[in-house]
């Protein structure tokens, strides 16, 4: 799982981005100022900042020079265009002026991390009698080959890069708007349903589990 390090002091809008964050699978760190962000990123590694400007102490401005190889998204009420010119240059990966759109900002964050992601995706991801190849967008089951659409391919992609873990719904429809198309919560059921009916021609094994409310997870 993704670990964001959450740079900000105001307690109501803390825990606004700690709900959802891990609401959509990411794992949450928490500093609310400057230097104590420093202090955390000496012990840990972490894989995106979310950062505010008006911090107490040691500003936005100075921590974003002090930070490298590690995406930062400033979230800041400052909204002028000075402001967001001078952040991203001076290292910011991306701008987002308060108070911001919880669907934009996930898919921001989503960018962010495909960008600065530390591995390149195999050519094959496997997973029992599943073998995806990326290179051609196909599917094997117990070797036989399966045609995917390109919605389908990006949904079994990111289930098969997260076999044990839980994908909810908006993550999978972020992918996919990213991806491929714009897509909905019922074309998501019935894309879905139509791999699950395309694996079935070829095994008896059910491969993708609906967790009721939440979303959906390769079966074990």
């Amino acid at each position: 799982m993704k670990k964001i390090l959450i740079v900000e002091d105001d307690s109501s809008t803390h825990h606004i981005l700690q709900e959802l964050l891990k609401a959509n699978g990411y794992l949450t760190y928490h500093a609310y100022s400057g230097t104590e962000a420093l202090l955390l990123l000496e012990k840990e590694s972490y894989d995106l900042i979310l950062l505010d400007l008006m911090l107490p102490g040691m500003s936005g401005e100075e921590m974003i020079t002090k930070i490298k190889d590690i995406p930062m998204i400033v979230l800041s009420a400052k909204a002028s265009s000075d402001d967001k010119v001078n952040c991203l240059l001076k290292g910011a990966s991306d701008y987002i002026t308060k108070p911001f759109d919880s669907k934009e900002l996930l898919a921001r964050i989503e960018v962010q991390l495909r960008k600065n992601a530390k591995f390149r995706l195999p050519e094959k991801l496997r997973y029992k009698e599943l073998e995806l190849e990326n290179d051609h967008h196909t599917l094997l089951v117990s070797k036989e080959k399966i045609i995917l659409t390109k919605t389908e391919y990006a949904i079994i992609k990111q289930l098969l890069l997260n076999p044990t873990q839980v994908i909810t719904k908006n993550k999978l429809l972020d992918w996919i708007r990213m991806d491929t198309e714009d897509c909905d919560e019922a074309s998501l059921r019935v894309h879905i349903s139509n791999i699950r009916r395309k694996i079935r021609k070829h095994t008896n094994v059910e491969y993708i589990e609906s967790i009721w409310g939440i979303g959906f997870k390769i079966k074990e």
